[in-house]
């Protein structure tokens, strides 16, 4: 009992308590320095291995790819969708033309042929066919380098080449004679490569019928104003032999002659305008 009342073992014991929380103190700290350090070291090694410096340079080369696939995709969709409506645009301003038109590949078959064209061909559908097949053996009418249009288009195919306006009379399928205009252009990309020929077909059957009439009138107005002029010089040759004569029946003579001559005149103006009502119902 003295020794716990005795002042300096009291010091004593405190201070080695205290020397023992210390210690205790210092180990856990430690502990934990070290394994903060261990945990570093750690993350560092795993980090400085070249094994895991491939796996995320792989990982990052990957997503980019990933990322360039997609924009790859947005654009070929977007010009997809920009081809499309050229394409549509395109139809529809060639379904909507007069003239017929029609595009043969560089191997010669037709490719695309807008209604105008199936309809002044008489083919439901040409798609397929060759130059030969479609126009057969028409003859151009017009000089040209060519007999046939048909080797028209082979050359321009071939050769690159424009032909001017060829004409040429084209039958149908169905029998139909029609006066065809054409003119073949060689179609080309922008880099000068070859895309095939074009032709542009306008159906001139009308207007040369037209034009045939009008000529065949001329000549028969011609005709008649010959006749009109003959038959008035032959009246008025009457009239004078009537106005200067005295015997009855030479009177009686010239007045029948003039009767028949204004006959005849009658006749040919009533034929002139029955032909002319003629033209005029042809062509209407």
């Amino acid at each position: 009992m003295r020794l716990l009342t005795n002042p300096i073992f009291l010091r004593m014991a405190i201070g080695l308590t205290l020397a023992g929380f210390a210690l205790v103190a210092g180990i856990m700290i430690m502990r934990r320095i070290r394994r903060s350090l261990l945990t570093e070291a750690s993350h560092a090694s795993d980090f400085s291995s070249p094994e895991t410096l491939t796996l995320h340079t792989y990982g990052a080369v990957i997503q980019e790819l990933k990322q360039q696939k997609h924009e790859l995709q947005s654009s070929q969709q977007s010009e997809r969708r920009r081809a499309k409506t050229s394409e549509n645009i395109s139809a529809a301003v060639l379904s909507n033309l007069s003239s017929g038109v029609i595009f043969f590949t560089p191997n010669g078959l037709v490719r695309q042929a807008n209604a105008a064209a199936k309809q002044i061909l008489g083919f439901a559908s040409p798609a397929g066919m060759t130059a030969t097949e479609i126009f057969r053996e028409a003859k151009l009418t017009f000089p040209s380098d060519f007999l046939t249009l048909a080797q028209a288009v082979e050359a321009s195919l071939r050769n690159k080449t424009a032909s001017a306006r060829l004409h040429t009379q084209y039958l149908t399928p169905c029998g139909e004679q029609r006066m065809l205009e054409v003119t073949v252009t060689p179609v080309q990309s922008p880099s000068a490569d070859s895309l095939g020929a074009a032709c542009l077909i306008n159906d001139q059957t009308e207007m040369m019928t037209i034009r045939k009439h009008e000529q065949l009138r001329g000549e028969i107005s011609a005709e008649m104003a010959l006749e009109l002029r003959n038959s008035l010089n032959t009246i008025s040759g009457y009239a004078r032999q009537l106005a200067s004569g005295n015997d009855a029946d030479l009177t009686r003579r010239l007045a029948n002659d003039i009767v028949s001559e204004a006959s005849h005149l009658d006749h040919t103006i009533g034929g002139f305008l029955a032909g002319n009502k003629g033209v005029r119902a042809a062509g209407a």
